[in-house]
């Protein structure tokens, strides 16, 4: 992602109900086939003043407590629109597109999980135990390090513990420009791609390589790569209704796109540095088994950040069930498609804008949230 510091600031919350996205429906079929065209979808505000938030996260079934990220180096909750103070700080490199970037809970809601790059730039993946509806103190336990620290810049950043239980990590490509250390395309190195790893501990060591993994065993290659060829995955989702995999991809200079595999699926090429979007990138010649993206926004319509999204899996929203919803930092539009078989099915521009979206976050019972940098987060909602 560009770009990304935020506004910094004295924290000052609206005084919100934090009313849960869909808490009333559950995530079942919707009754009549989507109808993406005849949407009406609102934003409401939950919680305002905080600092430049990058990462929205709940635990468990619990729908009166949102967890946030704030990209300078803090987790602060947020209860009826008020934010709790940081329940753990980090020191981190931040401004540009470092900082704390990610969390996520275990599904059993007793680990947290959280993405920062440490003043040296170097990307950590950090555990806590959680005690009550805090961290719990001395319970902190780092995961892996992946060395990131020629440039600042492509980190990704995102975090996902999937339906396997396993911890889901999204790396960028390692920088500079037109991927500078030729990671993507590079299977012995963990940048520019989405990692899959088991987080519990493993005798001596921090993690194990879980056997599915793509390259698990092989010689020169490293297990715990999931998919690659990826420049800057700065936001992805599994959808919990199948558990497809949707990746927002940040190009380059000409175009953004949104990636795609269906539940199961693994060790997917997506082609960067050879192809941007669905063209060539420098003339490169597509990767032989890679796949092309499900969808690109061109940078001629004023994109040039893509924020990935979530399958809206609420019922609260009429004609919703089942869209993608994903933004651009740049731009501030919000958009919804739905897909089959791969392919690009219904498409609209919700008519929405937020300011410098930098995430997007799911609720308890799928429905959907959406954070600025600017400070404020709010709920998809009927319009």
């Amino acid at each position: 992602m560009r770009k990304l510091g935020g506004v910094l600031g004295v924290v000052v919350l609206a005084a919100l109900v934090l009313v849960p996205a869909g808490a009333n429906a559950a995530a079942k079929p919707a009754a009549a086939p989507i109808n993406l065209a005849a949407a009406n979808v609102a934003l409401k505000p939950v919680a305002t003043g905080l600092t430049s938030p990058v990462a929205i996260a709940f635990r468990g079934k619990d729908t009166t407590r949102m967890y946030v990220a704030q990209q300078t180096g803090s987790i602060v909750s947020v209860t009826n629109g008020h934010a709790s103070a940081p329940l753990v700080r980090f020191n981190v490199s931040s401004g540009g597109e470092e900082g704390l970037l990610g969390i996520a809970f275990s599904n059993n809601g007793k680990k947290l999980y959280a993405d920062i790059t440490d003043p040296k730039g170097d990307i950590r993946i950090i555990e806590f135990t959680m005690s009550g509806a805090k961290p719990l103190n001395g319970s902190r336990r780092q995961l892996l390090t992946i060395p990131h620290h020629t440039f600042p810049n492509h980190n990704g950043g995102d975090l996902q513990i999937g339906a396997d239980n396993m911890l889901y990590i999204s790396v960028g490509d390692g920088g500079g420009g037109g991927d500078t250390l030729h990671n993507g395309q590079n299977t012995n190195s963990l940048l520019g791609k989405i990692l899959r790893i088991n987080p519990n501990r493993n005798g001596s060591a921090q993690y194990s390589i879980p056997p599915g993994n793509p390259f698990a065993g092989q010689a020169g290659k490293r297990g715990a790569i999931w998919m690659y060829g990826l420049r800057n995955p700065w936001r992805f989702s599994f959808d919990r209704a199948n558990h497809d995999l949707w990746i927002g991809d940040v190009g380059q200079n000409l175009y953004e796109e949104i990636d795609y595999a269906k539940a199961g699926e693994k060790g997917i090429n997506y082609g960067w540095n050879a192809r941007e979007g669905f063209h060539p990138y420098n003339g490169g010649a597509m990767p032989a088994g890679a796949r092309d993206p499900l969808l690109e926004r061109s940078h001629d319509d004023g994109d040039c950040a893509i924020t990935g999204g979530y399958v809206y899996r609420s019922k609260t929203i009429a004609n919703f069930y089942g869209a993608y919803v994903f933004g651009d930092t740049c731009t501030g539009e919000l958009r919804a498609v739905t897909q089959a078989n791969g392919a690009v099915t219904q498409s609209r521009d919700l008519n929405l804008n937020i300011a410098s979206v930098s995430t997007f976050g799911e609720g308890p019972y799928g429905g959907l949230y959406a954070a600025s940098l600017d400070g404020t987060i709010y709920s998809l909602v009927q319009g």
